[in-house]
């Protein structure tokens, strides 16, 4: 597994966009898209030390923000989805959410996994 970005859960994804450039240097904006299967509006950020931070606006994650929490997910990209599931599945995390596409990442497969230290996403590196 390799780091591959931190979810951020907000209300809106224009305004945290002008909040986040106000602390680090955004070099790369993914177009902001509307995943049907995630049922949330996403957009990637990199910022100018490379690490990536994915803004999650929408009824996904209407609970979080309630609570007052932004934070969503920490992502890993794997090799092979189905393998990484099974292996931290045996080691007590459980399945959130099976493989689906992701808009956001070129259709490749996602999946979201609760382990010890919260909810994980893994997307796959192909």
């Amino acid at each position: 597994m390799k780091f591959h970005h931190i979810g951020v859960a907000c209300k809106n994804i224009d305004e945290e966009i002008v909040n986040i450039s106000k602390i680090h240097t955004i070099v790369k904006q993914s177009p902001k898209v509307f995943d049907e299967q995630q049922n949330a509006e996403l957009v990637l950020l990199t910022l100018a030390d490379g690490t990536n931070i994915e803004l999650i606006s929408g009824k996904q994650v209407e609970t979080f923000l309630k609570k007052n929490i932004t934070y969503y997910h920490i992502c890993f990209e794997v090799d092979d989805i189905n393998t990484e599931i099974e292996r931290l599945v045996n080691e007590n995390a459980f399945v959130i959410s099976p493989p689906k596409p992701a808009l956001l990442f070129q259709n490749r497969l996602v999946a979201f996994l609760n382990v010890s230290y919260g909810m994980i996403e893994l997307l796959n590196s192909k």
